[in-house]
């Protein structure tokens, strides 16, 4: 029975009692009033059972999400901690990858000077050869209209 149910019942006995005239007593049934203590006792043991589960039961419940907890705090601490990494990983790659390009960079300027550099050698040799062949055509003209033979051969004009 219901510990709450048999308090109700102990104030009807209390309140149908006959009071006792010029005192604050009452006049309760003997045997109505310790059947109900009776019921009480009775009663008393199975409520405080059903509170201890009702308090294993919570117990139980705050561990588990106690638990809970602590597994979502964990896998949030990975996550930032990956997220962390991940952005370490970034900037490194992003660092190493100017390094690159600036060494490109580098390398370009070097292979075009080295290039300017074969160029110009290049024309100046050419340069030089031309000159020669040119001095040497030079020369070769001049000999030619220097030569005596073609003077005297050279057709006579009349006057």
């Amino acid at each position: 029975m219901d510990i709450l149910h048999l308090i109700d019942r102990l104030e009807e006995l209390f309140n149908e009692s006959r009071a006792v005239p010029l005192t604050r007593n009452v006049m309760v049934d003997e045997d109505k009033m310790l059947d109900i203590i009776d019921q009480m006792r009775i009663a008393i043991p199975e409520e405080v059972k059903k509170a201890q589960q009702i308090i294993a039961q919570k117990e139980r419940f705050l561990a588990q999400a106690q638990e809970e907890s602590n597994r979502t705090v964990d896998i949030a601490r990975q996550k930032a901690d990956d997220l962390v990494q991940r952005d370490l990983i970034v900037q490194e790659a992003q660092r190493r990858a100017e390094q690159i390009v600036a060494q490109a960079r580098l390398d370009a300027d070097a292979t075009r000077r080295d290039a300017d550099d074969y160029v110009v050698d290049a024309l100046s040799h050419l340069q030089d050869e031309l000159e020669k062949i040119a001095s040497q055509v030079r020369n070769g003209i001049r000999m030619v209209e220097e030569d005596p033979r073609r003077a005297s051969s050279a057709p006579q004009t009349e006057s």
